[in-house]
């Protein structure tokens, strides 16, 4: 079973929403994935990112917050039979799939909202990786935001080694080719960023913000954040995963960069 949001008023079922996207939204606006017409509600109240088999419920910065199993909260990692309450209605969270992520993980490796820089140069963009696989805990392996200078202390990174890595115990698929992703214009013109991870976020937090997923049959870009959608070769984006092929040229909050693989 695909996890889902049952969503109820008063004890009354009132709708069932299958998590089939990457990003999700809860809000009283029409353009939100579960619209919830009701005046406590914010415009945008939260949104729901699912990889794999895990979802991680954030608070978008709402009038009158959210609780989940009664606690109020403003990140969560969501476990099966969670009920998310908002206002007067209750979202009940589903999912029967075996997860190897835990609750610890969920602050380390979601980096898909920030507070927006006013100061921050035109055409500063922030790029981030984190790893989602389901045989081991996700590791944050690097955060960095062009134009800015790095932090004084290196952000402490834990990598499994051979040895730890348990016996396979199924038929395990092929990775994909290793890539890259230059940034082709703007002051950071030229710097590079390979693709190691699961899951890498580019853009600027609060603006425009989309992901790529690095899968067993390749990397795909979805679109997470903002009114305007990416583009791939001058074609702007829908909202459901795109397949990347060598040498695209992605443009995204005013920067374009190329998409390749390592040769």
């Amino acid at each position: 079973m695909a996890a889902k949001l049952i969503l109820s008023m008063d004890g009354a079922v009132l709708k069932e929403y299958p998590l089939n996207k990457e990003r999700m939204t809860i809000g009283r606006k029409a353009h939100n994935d579960i619209v919830i017409d009701n005046l406590a509600i914010s415009g945008e109240h939260a949104a729901i990112v699912t990889i794999l088999h895990d979802s991680f419920l954030e608070d978008l910065d709402s009038t009158n917050g959210l609780e989940v199993n009664g606690v109020q909260t403003k990140k969560h990692f969501l476990q099966n039979n969670d009920l998310i309450e908002i206002g007067k209605y209750k979202l009940k969270y589903l999912n029967d799939q075996v997860s190897q992520t835990n609750a610890a993980d969920f602050e380390k490796t979601m980096v898909l909202r920030a507070p927006v820089r006013p100061e921050a140069p035109a055409g500063e963009i922030k790029l981030s990786q984190t790893q989602v696989n389901p045989s081991m805990a996700a590791e944050i392996e690097k955060t960095g935001r062009f134009g800015m200078q790095p932090p004084a202390a290196p952000v402490a990174e834990v990598e499994a080694s051979p040895a730890a890595q348990p016996a396979a115990t199924a038929p395990q698929v092929a990775a994909p080719q290793a890539a890259v992703v230059q940034i082709l214009t703007g002051p950071n013109a030229g710097k590079e960023l390979e693709l190691v991870k699961n899951l890498t976020t580019l853009g600027k937090p609060g603006v425009q913000v989309a992901v790529l997923t690095r899968r067993p049959h390749g990397f795909f870009i979805t679109h997470v954040e903002g009114a305007v959608h990416p583009s791939v070769n001058g074609q702007t984006l829908g909202d459901q995963p795109h397949p990347l092929q060598d040498h695209d040229v992605i443009e995204l909050a005013g920067i374009k960069m190329e998409f390749y693989f390592k040769g």
